[in-house]
């Protein structure tokens, strides 16, 4: 952005961490003109939020970045369960996911790598992070937000959009400027986060969970031999001078019991775990994204992956109106959506959190001597482990509730995340393969009636018919019935007898329309604005 630069963008989205740069991606292959900003110098050198979940790996597959995190990233193993020093249960992971994802398992992709893969794919699209750029404030008029921003030893300037983006975490300026609360609170505990060369039994690529009496400490594995990821507490005496703490003020005991020991430490920092939710994620043309939105505790490695699906439930609605292949009220189910999963995740993490470094004679027992006997024991469950791969990965995040749902066969509803399906037919290699266009679509599983075939034409829906097949049916679905699919992969219609005048009707009550049908290009719909604007 140069000074005095006043081109109108359909998007302006603030901060470019994984949030905002997926965001900024998923826009660019909807083709929607954007900008994205960040007030620091250059993206982050420290390794972050670590995790990559199955359904963010499903996400990426839609603009074809799957296989690069997964190729670039370590799937690890297994996960040990340490008390008091003692190995007291071990989960092999594998493939904990076969059959549910077809990425069955959880990847380690540290978050600066990961920032310079989406910023070298954004770059390819044609599209730069606008570095040592503050957003200042902004207003919306009429159909138009003006924002004024600054970049570093420069003067104030103007950016004008249809929309903007606060993806620019917990201390958001889009969320300050719009004056939306953000309640909730900050746990006593002091944690440290140390990226480090480690040496000993742990040192295996596995990921190892520790209860102590008074510490709790978690190692994670990243790519290469000896390093790690440790997370863990600091003693209490050292926790009021946290601003002046080192490698040397952690707690030892934990390391020695272990049989740990750290030789280079590569980064550390300290931190206070917060859990806070927005009182709204939406004001007028202005939205809040990832921990502006929301930030709750560590526990699954939810946070980066909760910001990511935020990201990719509002693009594909903003590119939907943008482009006109959707009525405007669209946009009013980004809110509900996302801010009932944001305080159902912070409700849960804040539990399991709670219990984990809870202090007191009932915590101590149950952390240290009942949650040894249990947990191993549900962990060698089949079903419960694939019961936990649904939930970490947050493949089992539903919108059954919202208001782009309707209908409901067996144990699938409308809002459920379409169940995975292996197929076997030449180009594609499952049900998710048709869900790369990013567009409304209908799946049959086994035969799709003729006239289902010509309203989907009619309307320009792609129609996907499969197979009907054993793995079709374990899935949850039904034979010849007809889903109706959103374009982030989600079921917006479920119809046992495939309708088509039930298709039809909830398109046009919704305002919907496809890519396909949508009847202006985007750059139009700015110039259009722009031109009223002035």
């Amino acid at each position: 952005m140069t000074s005095g630069d006043d081109r109108p963008v359909e998007v302006l989205v603030v901060g470019a961490g994984p949030t905002g740069l997926v965001l900024a991606l998923w826009l660019k292959r909807l083709g929607v003109d954007v900008r994205i900003i960040d007030r620091a110098a250059e993206p982050g050198t420290t390794s972050r939020a670590l995790v990559v979940h199955a359904r963010t790996l499903e996400f990426y597959r839609q603009i074809g970045l799957a296989h690069e995190v997964v190729e670039r990233g370590l799937a690890f193993a297994a996960v040990n369960l340490w008390v008091r020093g003692t190995l007291a249960g071990r989960a092999t992971l594998g493939d904990i996911g076969r059959g549910l994802s077809p990425f069955p398992f959880m990847v380690i992709y540290p978050q600066d790598q990961h920032e310079k893969l989406l910023i070298q794919h954004l770059r390819r699209a044609g599209v730069e992070v606008e570095r040592s750029t503050t957003l200042l404030d902004f207003e919306e008029r009429g159909s138009l937000v003006t924002a004024r921003v600054q970049r570093e030893g420069g003067t104030p300037m103007t950016c004008k959009a249809l929309y903007i983006a606060g993806c620019d975490g917990a201390h958001s300026r889009v969320r300050e400027v719009l004056n939306i609360g953000y309640p909730g609170g900050t746990y006593e505990r002091l944690f440290y986060v140390a990226d480090v060369e480690l040496h000993g039994k742990v040192a295996n690529h596995e990921l190892h969970v520790a209860l102590d009496d008074a510490d709790f400490l978690a190692v994670f594995p990243l790519q290469g031999e000896n390093v790690a990821r440790l997370i863990g507490t600091v003693r209490p005496q050292s926790v009021a001078h946290a601003e002046k703490l080192g490698w040397n003020d952690v707690s030892p005991g934990m390391l020695e019991r272990m049989q740990m020991t750290v030789g280079r430490v590569n980064w550390f920092s300290t931190y206070k775990v917060h859990h806070r939710v927005a009182q709204h994620f939406r004001r007028g043309r202005a939205f809040l994204v990832g921990d502006a939105a929301h930030i709750h505790s560590p526990v699954g490695g939810q946070g980066m992956n909760t910001g990511i699906g935020d990201a990719v439930n509002l693009a594909w609605k903003l590119g939907a109106v943008i482009r006109r292949s959707a009525d405007e009220t669209l946009l009013d189910t980004f809110e509900p959506e996302r801010s009932a999963f944001a305080e159902r995740l912070v409700a849960t993490t804040d539990r399991a959190f709670t219990f984990v470094t809870r202090d007191g004679f009932l915590a101590r027992r149950v952390r240290l001597e009942v949650v040894p006997r249990v947990v191993p024991a549900l962990l060698r469950l089949p079903a419960f482990r694939r019961l936990m791969f649904r939930t970490v990965s947050q493949t089992m995040l539903n919108y059954r509730h919202s208001a782009l749902s309707q209908g409901k066969i067996g144990s699938v509803s409308a809002g459920d995340r379409l169940p995975w399906v292996p197929v076997e037919n030449g180009s594609r290699s499952d049900n998710f393969t048709p869900l790369e266009s990013i567009d409304w679509q209908v799946h049959v599983y086994g035969n799709a009636p003729r006239a289902l075939a010509k309203t989907c034409a009619a309307v320009g829906l792609d129609l996907h018919a499969f197979a009907w097949s054993k793995e079709a049916r374990q899935a949850g679905l039904l034979e010849d019935a007809a889903y109706l699919v959103r374009p982030d992969g989600y079921i917006a219609l479920a119809d046992s007898a495939a309708r088509p005048d039930n298709l039809t009707r909830y398109l046009d009550t919704r305002g919907i329309r496809t890519l396909k049908s949508s009847p202006t290009e985007p750059m139009s719909l700015i110039h259009a604005h722009h031109s009223r604007w002035h």
